[in-house]
Formats: C-alpha cells, structure tokens, sequence
C-alpha cells in the first residue's frame, strides 16, 4: 500500500477521476441478471464502498464517470464473439436502453456533474467508448477504478487505463466478483502489477487532506 504522501500525490482533485463500472440496478441490484454477483457486491461491502467514493468525490470536487454496459432492444450492434455475450442474451433480466436495468444502483448518489458513459458493445468501460477522450479533455493523470466485475471489466478497465497513459489506483475493497476468494488472487497476482492498489478509507482520508475548490470555480 503506498504511503498517506504517496496516495495524496496521485490523488489531486484536479487531475484525478473517479470511474464506477457496471454499478447498474441490472447488475447489482435486487433485481440482478446476475445474482450471485450482486450479492458479493452487497455482501463484501464493495458496493457500499463505491457509494462512499463518490459521496468523497462530490464533496472534493473530483470528477466522477459512472460506465454502463447496456445493449438495444433489437441487439444491434452487441458482440456475439465470446461465450459471455451469448450467455447474457439468454438471461432472465436484460441491461436494455431505456430501461432501469441501466440505472446507477443504490446507494450510489449520481450528482448532475457526473458523466454517464454508455456502451453497447465489448467488454470494456473505456476502449471504444467516450470514458478515454472525456479523461483526456478534464487533464486526468489517476484514474480510480471501481465496481464490478473483478472477473472482466475491472481488470479490462485497468489495462485500458495503463495502456493510455493514466494511473490507475484500485481501492481493493470497492470491487468484487466471484466466486469471493477470487477477487483477492486477481489482486494479488494481476493488478498488483499494474496498479496503485488502496483502500476505500484511504482514499476517502487522501481526498479530505488534500481537498480544493470545485472544479467549476
């Protein structure tokens, strides 16, 4: 874990953003196409975590992006290329347009400052879709990456952040998949190459220290 200097630096307000993946009411909430990740989300505290995040991102002034996966109603456009997306196809609950599948879940409190960034295709919150010009054009230097799944999009989201130039800082406990035991050994053994790897408090503690006017001002 880096130290309180270390974390501070890579967490200025005005070049830091905050990104949740997939924390949709179709993905983590009660009504979840994937229920047994929903319930790692709710259950390891991870999802009440991201909601502790953003509350910390609004109040110190640092940008939050919240990337939902969604797909149309007549499926246009959406992969087909990999087992996952024809599995997704045939779940009862649809991540459709429109819908409040593709809501922010709660507890998770979406300020009308954020970026809502949709995709209907691929597996990534950031290749292909507008999160990478939207960093670039706010002067983002650290990415903080959180949601789910700790199985795909996560790390996918992680390698796109790196491979662009930006620093990824992971809050290991404001992420989950499944099963439980292998969030940590992805952890462990993957983003701990690649990222800055915290924790929510710690964060949280960064951005109160180091906290600054409004973006806007």
């Amino acid at each position: 874990m880096p130290s309180h200097e270390q974390l501070s630096g890579l967490l200025d307000p005005a070049t830091t953003v905050l990104l949740t993946v997939e924390c949709q009411q179709g993905v983590v909430g009660p009504d979840s196409a994937l229920p047994e990740l929903a319930e790692e989300a709710r259950s390891s505290g991870a999802l009440a975590n991201v909601a502790r995040l953003v509350a910390a991102a609004h109040e110190s002034g640092v940008q939050v992006v919240h990337a939902i996966a969604e797909r149309r109603p007549d499926g246009r456009g959406a992969n087909r290329n990999a087992r996952l997306f024809r599995a997704a196809e045939r779940l009862p609950v649809q991540q459709l347009s429109g819908t409040s599948a593709v809501r922010v879940a709660a507890p998770i409190e979406v300020s009308e400052e954020d970026f809502v960034v949709r995709r209907l295709h691929g597996l990534s919150p950031i290749q292909g879709t507008d999160v990478d010009p939207l960093l670039r054009n706010l002067g983002c230097r650290t990415l903080v990456v959180t949601g789910v799944s700790a199985n795909v999009a996560i790390p996918n989201a992680v390698f796109d952040a790196v491979n662009r130039g930006y620093t990824a800082v992971v809050p290991t406990d404001a992420i989950a998949g499944v099963p439980s035991d292998y969030t940590p050994a992805m952890i462990r053994n993957t983003l701990a190459l690649v990222a800055t790897l915290t924790t929510t408090a710690e964060v949280v503690a960064s951005l109160r220290r180091g906290r600054s006017s409004p973006r806007s001002q």
